[in-house]
């Protein structure tokens, strides 16, 4: 007769400890709180003295909420400056520039990782190279051409000399590394050719990494200044960006600070939105590929 001993399980509850939530604390929720604070903060202080009258925001006794919340600070930006001209040239030049750059930078990529031709290597690092240099560099001569050509003031030269992305190129081969290749061998066998393979297969199960590169894309190309400044000085053909340079000069002297922050909500709101759709891509779409080499 045999006799069996059980043991108690080990208490896997961890005790208690004042020190170990202190360090929690101190090391993980009050950093991330004063940095939540650093971008929130301004932002939600624009937003409200867009809404407060001009005697509110000069002046010694600091209000955060406005007495009397009005939306005349956006009628009046509306009304100084063609806004709605300026918002509708940002989303041509935003979509088609955005949309241009994402099939690109998918082209690219697909052809490092998928198609094998010369000097794949020494165009990846050129592409590498690219994304060392500072934009600014090239702005000279692209100004040069695009002036050559008869572009500006046109919708072609603000968009054309953006149209490259090393970033997108970058970080879709990174993850296009990572697909396993049986799957890419299965539709080979199966007579699939590099068109069918890139948006049957590897588009469909790239979409988060697609998102981010989209996501960056959208915001840089919204958010850009110098260049439509400098191939743009007409009002017809201006960005948002730019055209919050015209209500800065409007007033002369004297500046409206509550008709400029709602100005800048105009142009910041869209990215907002935008953001919060394809934020669940984002950290997806950055760790992705960031185990391959």
């Amino acid at each position: 007769m045999s006799t069996e001993t059980t043991e108690a399980p080990p208490n896997r509850d961890r005790p208690f400890s004042w020190q170990n939530l202190g360090r929690t604390i101190a090391g993980g929720y009050i950093p991330l709180l004063l940095a939540t604070l650093v971008v929130f903060l301004p932002l939600l202080w624009m937003m409200l003295s867009s809404l407060k009258a001009p005697g509110e925001i000069v002046t010694t006794n600091l209000t955060l909420l406005p007495k009397d919340p009005n939306l005349q600070n956006y009628a009046d930006a509306a009304s100084t400056v063609p806004f709605a001209r300026f918002f509708l040239n940002s989303v041509i030049v935003t979509v088609v520039g955005s949309t241009i750059k994402c099939i690109l930078a998918v082209f690219t990529a697909y052809a490092l990782v998928f198609v094998r031709f010369p000097f794949k290597r020494v165009i990846f690092l050129l592409i590498l190279v690219a994304l060392m240099v500072p934009p600014q560099v090239s702005v000279l001569p692209n100004y040069v051409l695009i002036a050559g050509m008869g572009g500006l003031n046109t919708y072609w030269g603000i968009i054309l000399p953006g149209l490259g992305t090393a970033f997108g190129t970058f970080l879709l081969r990174q993850h296009f590394l990572t697909l396993p290749p049986a799957i890419m061998e299965s539709a080979e066998i199966d007579g699939a050719g590099h068109w069918r393979k890139l948006w049957k297969i590897v588009v469909p199960v790239s979409v988060p990494s697609i998102a981010t590169v989209a996501l960056v894309t959208i915001v840089s190309e919204w958010n850009e200044y110098i260049w439509p400044l400098i191939v743009t000085d007409h009002p017809d053909m201006m960005t948002l960006p730019v055209g919050l340079t015209q209500l800065v000069n409007s007033d002369g002297s004297t500046q409206n600070w509550g008709m400029l922050m709602a100005g800048a909500v105009i142009v910041l709101l869209p990215i907002l939105v935008i953001f919060a759709a394809l934020q669940r891509y984002i950290v997806s779409g950055l760790t992705q590929g960031s185990v391959t080499g």
